[in-house]
């Protein structure tokens, strides 16, 4: 392991100083690969969704792991928009001339290598691997063994899409063994691998979290909310609540407990809860929901659970203030909505929730890459160091100084 990843230190630094020309010719030849090879991306995915419903894999495990024409689909049209995108590599973020002549200038560079741990979503080796070649690092990617047919042949285009722009193949490499041993000699490999970037479930974070050497960015959970005050459109509160749970429930970005104030809980909940019961919602519900509506009792555990599933935790609250308080004590600091029409309500709600993406009036199912207008995300940051919701190809760079002179010393 050592040897690969000196392999992926060395090409860092030849591959920092590449042309915006030459990255985007890269990511041209993945789009045309990832298009031409279709069949081969879904039968080497077949293998991996047969293991898994083998190995008792859940409903929202499959769902993220399988790969279709539709979800290929979405890749290519990833990979086009990072295209599209400005190079943030050589931007200046600030220039200026000191009194003593010096010109100073802080301009945006490529970390370096870039370690990505991920679980069950094989979408993120593409993902992972266009943002890194936008941004001009080498990424090292290890994804999970339930997907490991699927990421070895994504992995197999990006080499070849490398190999036809004449760029050596340890710009991206795939780790063909999952072995948890190996993920931990990532996390230890400082000398290496500038940052690790680990996508998955809350056991997987903790891990690296407590065992890495090296800086990283994370998102802890998912734990998200929607608030639907008393000056709400209850249709956009019942809408905006359903999709953010029902849409998608596996995913960080659905919500997980559902707030509403106490004016208006009938108005909503009558219809939601019906809904949702018509969806497969299992409900857990304060002590106002649970007698009006005689659903279980929710639990502190409740309070603050990612389900990744059809559950959801609902509470009447008293205020915006209630609600921001529940919200900024058990949320992850993901994504939080309100549905509100009242402009004070919206702007509390704003600035007084502490998470990576606040909304009014709209799903908190955008919180995403390509929606934001990414093209995609590395991860989803919920720390607030360097970079905070998802994580672009600006937020694979930092910065450094260049200092022009003509022969001044300091005295």
């Amino acid at each position: 392991m050592t040897e690969i990843f000196a392999k992926a230190k060395n090409a860092s630094y030849s591959f920092m100083g590449e042309t915006t020309a030459k990255k985007n010719a890269i990511l041209e030849k993945i789009v045309h690969f990832l298009d031409e090879k279709r069949d081969y991306i879904v039968s080497e995915n077949k293998k991996d969704l047969e293991n898994g419903v083998k190995n008792g894999l859940s409903d929202a495990l499959i769902d993220r792991l399988k790969l279709d024409d539709k979800r290929i689909d979405s890749m290519i049209s990833g990979v086009k928009e990072i295209i599209a995108q400005d190079d943030p590599v050589g931007s200046i973020v600030s220039g200026y001339r000191r009194p003593n002549g010096l010109n100073i200038y802080k301009v945006r560079v490529p970390i370096g290598v870039v370690g990505i741990i991920y679980e069950s979503r094989p979408n993120v080796t593409i993902d992972a691997a266009a943002l890194c070649i936008k941004s001009g690092n080498v990424c090292i990617l290890r994804g999970g063994k339930e997907a490991i047919n699927s990421n070895l042949a994504l992995g197999n285009i990006i080499k070849e899409a490398l190999l036809s722009e004449k760029i050596q193949e340890n710009v991206c490499i795939v780790l063909n063994d999952p072995d948890r041993v190996l993920m931990e000699k990532m996390l230890k490999a400082k000398q290496y691998i500038d940052i690790i970037v680990p996508r998955g479930g809350e056991g997987l974070i903790k891990y690296c979290t407590e065992n890495s050497l090296i800086p990283l960015v994370k998102h802890d959970k998912g734990l998200c909310h929607v608030y639907i005050d008393e000056f709400a459109d209850i249709k956009k509160g019942i809408d905006i609540a359903y999709n953010a749970k029902v849409q998608r429930p596996g995913v960080c970005n659905a919500i997980e407990t559902l707030l509403v104030h106490k004016n208006v809980y009938r108005n909503v909940l009558d219809t939601l809860i019906e809904k949702y019961k018509s969806a497969g919602v299992e409900i857990v519900g304060c002590d106002v929901v649970s007698k009006t509506y005689n659903t279980k009792l929710a639990t502190e555990e409740d309070w603050q659970t990612e389900y990744l599933a059809l559950k959801i935790s609902i509470k009447v609250v008293d205020s915006v203030k209630s609600a921001i308080e529940h919200i900024n004590k058990y949320g992850s600091g993901h994504s939080e909505a309100i549905v509100t029409e009242n402009y004070s309500n919206a702007q509390e709600f704003l600035n007084k929730v502490d998470a990576a993406a606040v909304y009014v009036n709209a799903s908190t199912r955008f919180t995403d890459g390509a929606e934001f207008g990414l093209g995609a995300e590395i991860g989803i940051s919920t720390q607030k160091l360097h970079c905070r919701g998802p994580m672009g190809a600006f937020d694979l760079t930092t910065t450094k100084y260049l200092i022009y002179g003509n022969g001044q010393v300091r005295n």
